[in-house]
């Protein structure tokens, strides 16, 4: 099976999904190491590594080329924020298109206007529930993939209120989408109405903390109804902290040997990005053109 039709089978389970957030190929490859089953590419993580907020700055074209990116080096499913898809109905054909042609397992498209913003900050606006239907129409028709998943993203409840956003995921279900995403409920006991009023169809929860959103343990989750739970922000604030740490030490200490003890080695940095694999590729063909001089 490809990376699709394996995200297709898992999403079948009565069992959580867990796919950590990754936003390069070094953390993906470390997602994958770590022995998950899937990874999800996050839309606020590849901005933030771009030096830039997550406030929809971040065009489609420079989303397309981070997911390639991501794909080229794990086999894992990747599921892959959208955003609102980059624009109106139109866009978000090519936007479906373009995730398609890269080779991720799913995306999410959100009910936000463009340009959007990360779905725990205040200050959003959602288009009508009837623009939105058009687009994830749109979105359904564009992909050839049939195993190409499209889920369904509502940002309502911090706009109109719980109500509203459970209308938007039970309509947004109704239209044969893959999966509903409601962001941002703001308690256990939303996040527990959520499967019972959007049942047989995969739910998936966005978990981190900080947000408006209580973070629970997966078991949970699982309990809850729940089949995907995604979590974008923790390898990135691992890795911010790590940085943090390394280069403030440098800077006082001159050195970085107090914290060595701490730091992946030479040796095994170059593991994870399999030097050894590109190493034997290089002797092989370079044998070959040494032979024919």
């Amino acid at each position: 099976m490809n990376a699709r039709q394996i995200l297709k089978q898992l999403l079948r389970r009565d069992q959580l999904l867990v796919a950590p957030g990754c936003f390069d190929g070094l953390s993906a490859r470390l997602v994958q190491e770590a022995g998950f089953e899937a990874a999800y590419l996050s839309g606020g993580a590849v901005a933030r590594s771009m030096g830039i907020p997550d406030i929809g700055l971040v065009t489609m074209s420079e989303s397309i080329e981070r997911a390639a990116q991501v794909v080229s080096v794990i086999n894992l499913p990747i599921i892959a924020d959208a955003d609102t898809g980059y624009g109106n109905a139109v866009n978000l054909v090519r936007t479906v298109r373009e995730f398609e042609r890269a080779g991720v397992a799913a995306i999410h498209i959100e009910d936000q206007i463009t340009p959007k913003r990360c779905g725990h900050l205040d200050g959003k606006e959602v288009i009508s529930l009837g623009e939105m239907t058009q687009k994830l129409q749109a979105a359904l028709a564009a992909r050839t993939d049939p195993d190409f998943c499209i889920i369904a993203r509502t940002d309502a409840r911090g706009v109109n209120g719980f109500d509203d956003a459970i209308e938007r995921g039970q309509a947004f279900a109704k239209l044969g989408v893959d999966a509903i995403f409601i962001e941002a409920p703001q308690s256990e006991e939303e996040l527990a109405e959520i499967p019972r009023r959007i049942p047989n169809i995969p739910l998936l929860v966005n978990v981190f903390k900080g947000g408006k959103t209580p973070m629970l343990p997966v078991e949970r989750l699982e309990e809850m109804g729940y089949r995907i739970a995604i979590y974008p922000s923790e390898t990135q604030r691992a890795a911010i902290h790590a940085m943090r740490t390394a280069l403030s030490t440098l800077k006082r200490e001159g050195t970085t040997e107090s914290i060595d003890a701490a730091l992946t080695t030479f040796k095994e940095r170059d593991r994870v990005v399999d030097l050894e694999g590109w190493q034997k590729i290089e002797q092989q063909y370079l044998a070959v053109d040494e032979e024919r001089k």
